[in-house]
């Protein structure tokens, strides 16, 4: 009430201050004065080094990140324009769908003469993994398209061959794909079957009189679709497709397949069609394709996990069906790893232009003749991005742990690999879509120009909620495993190992009947609230499965399920938010770290499980929320600072996060 009756005042001078007074208090008239442009840093204090925050939420390759925004900005190929006497940086959405397609092939060639890609599929160290990721951070912010045209070239594409291939095939395909002379594509998905790879009709046959694959597409509904690379780029594909070997069906497996020759002429027994424009990503040539009896020789067969013989005998040493169409996923892991990383880019980007623009844009005035309020002075303003703003950085420890986990890889590790990469794919991106309207919104009408990038970039990355694993179908695999590590310990009756579920062998945490704001910021208390929820919900779950049908268990308990994955994904990322704090020493930079880590642990507890599930009261609850506009109030100083860490040159911001003002004036027009 007392918020509601502060904005009624607020109105009410901004509407009744030019109303006459009594004739001996009237002024004389004069127009108000005209609101200049003052930059954020005139006015705001960095209590904290922003270059060391930096390098703790980058994670690593800070200078190559640094040489690639360099790289960009001195070529013309990536759009520089003037706007309020700034150079700003980014793709072209006003071109024609063939025009930005064009344009991100002329980049990628760009960064390709310079080196970009040295070592990308040729070197296995793990600084070479990880530089590629940063390089990958970077060039998201400049445009997702570029991202994901490289990201088929050499996570899927290239991916697949590394994990699926073996030694010659190693050593024919992949310096010639580093180096883009084979350009290759991903064909998985069909029209009928997507996230349901298991059930995709391409059917592949074995020929041993010629010792080749015959690759059909049988129906319309098995035609490969939203291929990316295939309508204009590509010149081969690895192709999905059930392996049906003297009449028995040994499941999806993946070939090397030619669609195009040197010359960008389609092959004969390909069709190719183009998937038209869409609502981003038009600078990514996705398209569909029909095999009419393909013929490919018995080498091109990816056969790490299975093999046929010159003669036609199936051979693997993986007997059970179900662990090798596992294995045959694996290119996927790297895919929804980078999609994640990606998601906490662009949120940072959306970030730091909309608290910019709330530094500098003010709305209404308290008293009659005072400046108009700064809108982040407003609480309703700092409620709406601050715990955002904590959310992208516990994202950004999370991303770097996930970075960490997927290049460390072993086999014992796929799981893992998988459950977590799964996890934070689905949350990230969900996360990233909630941050870009939020900030689109705040920046109002300037929100809407494609210039401000804000709004255009939901468009972009909107379908990330899709590709590489439809998000609620990620998080359903993940209550899978849950689940089926909890069976596994009672039938084995040993503690739990892994995923971070050895919590679950100590006694059940308690949340106290009263909550004051001391507990509230402990982050043992956070952790065993995050916890206490995940604990909770995966008992729930199990007992509900266990008393459906066996048929229609998992199908019947769905949103348990889908309120387990959320409990896992966000006390994952809590703990490595909590692992980069533990790092740091006592001083400014830990204390700030400390509050957004807070932040970000209090509005998890606001989601609907902590009251559905009567894990806290009404009155805890209204604590907690009170207990959130406190921090984000204590945050407000440190806005400017959090979002300057993010290290994103000004050129690949927008003009709404500068002068705004000079960006919009006549001149701007004339020029």
């Amino acid at each position: 009430m007392d918020r509601a009756f502060q904005r009624t005042k607020i109105l009410a001078n901004h509407l009744f201050q030019s109303r006459p007074s009594p004739p001996a208090q009237t002024p004389s008239l004069c127009s108000n004065a005209c609101l200049n442009y003052s930059p954020p840093e005139l006015s705001e204090n960095y209590a904290f080094d922003i270059k060391e925050m930096r390098k703790l939420i980058d994670g690593h390759h800070v200078e190559e990140r640094d040489w690639l925004f360099g790289l960009m900005r001195q070529s013309k190929l990536f759009n520089p324009r003037v706007r309020g006497g700034r150079v700003f940086m980014s793709a072209d959405y006003n071109q024609s769908m063939e025009q930005q397609r064009e344009m991100t092939w002329k980049r990628i060639m760009y960064l390709l003469e310079r080196g970009v890609f040295k070592g990308w599929l040729t070197e296995k160290e793990e600084e070479v993994e990880m530089r590629r990721f940063a390089c990958f951070e970077v060039l998201c912010i400049f445009d997702h398209s570029i991202a994901i045209k490289l990201g088929v070239q050499f996570f899927l594409w290239g991916g697949a061959i590394q994990f699926l291939g073996t030694k010659h095939h190693h050593d024919k395909w992949l310096r010639d794909t580093e180096n883009l002379f084979f350009k290759g594509c991903f064909a998985m998905t069909e029209l009928g079957h997507g996230s349901n790879v298991r059930g995709v009709e391409t059917v592949t046959t074995y020929d041993s009189n010629t010792g080749e694959f015959v690759i059909n597409t049988p129906c319309e509904s098995a035609q490969k679709y939203w291929i990316g690379g295939a309508a204009k780029h590509a010149t081969h594909t690895i192709v999905f497709s059930q392996l049906n070997i003297n009449g028995t069906n040994q499941g999806v497996h993946a070939f090397i397949a030619q669609i195009r020759d040197a010359d960008g002429n389609v092959c004969p027994n390909i069709r190719i069609a183009d998937c038209g424009h869409k609502i981003g990503l038009n600078g990514v040539d996705n398209g569909r394709i029909w095999f009419d009896n393909v013929r490919v020789p018995r080498e091109n067969l990816l056969n790490s996990v299975a093999d046929v013989s010159p003669d036609g005998i199936y051979l693997s040493s993986i007997n059970d069906p179900d662990q090798r169409f596992g294995a045959f996923l694996a290119p996927l892991t790297a895919g929804r790893v980078n999609i994640a990383l990606i998601a906490v880019y662009q949120s940072k980007v959306g970030l730091a232009i909309a608290i910019r623009y709330a530094l500098t844009r003010r709305a209404f005035s308290l008293k009659p003749n005072e400046p108009e309020v700064l809108l982040l002075d407003y609480p309703s303003h700092q409620r709406r991005l601050l715990p955002l703003l904590a959310k992208t950085y516990a994202m950004s420890f999370a991303g770097n742990y996930l970075k960490l986990l997927f290049v460390r890889r072993k086999s014992q590790s796929n799981k893992t690999i998988h459950v977590v990469s799964s996890s934070f794919k689905a949350t990230f991106t969900w996360n990233n879509m909630q941050i870009l309207q939020e900030c689109r919104e705040a920046c109002g009408g300037q929100g809407l120009k494609t210039e401000n990038r804000i709004g255009h970039l939901k468009g972009e990355y909107d379908v990330q909620s899709t590709f590489e694993g439809d998000n609620n179908i990620l998080m359903q695999q993940v209550s899978k495993a849950l689940l089926a590590e909890y069976v596994a310990a009672q039938k084995r009756n040993k503690v739990f190992k892994g995923l971070g579920l050895e919590h679950m062998n100590k006694p059940c945490p308690l949340i106290p009947s009263q909550l004051t704001s001391t507990t509230l910021r402990c982050s043992q208390f956070q952790m065993d609230a995050l916890r206490l929820r995940e604990r909770d919900l995966l008992n729930r779950f199990v007992a509900d499965v266990s008393q459906c049908q066996a048929k229609h268990a998992f199908l019947m308990s769905y949103q348990l399920a889908e309120d387990l994955g959320k409990a896992f994904s966000e006390r994952s990322i809590f703990q490595t938010f909590v692992e980069a704090e533990a790092t740091l020493a006592a001083g400014s930079l830990k204390d700030v770290l400390g509050m957004l880590r807070s932040l970000y642990a209090l509005i998890c507890l606001e989601d609907v499980a902590f009251l559905r599930y009567g894990y806290l009261s009404m009155d805890n609850a209204a604590t907690v929320r009170r207990e959130i506009t406190k921090i984000c109030s204590e945050l407000r100083p440190h806005a400017l600072a959090l979002v300057s860490s993010f290290g994103i040159p000004d050129a690949f911001l927008s003009p709404i996060a500068f002068n705004w003002i000079d960006a919009n004036s006549w001149s701007s027009v004339q020029h």
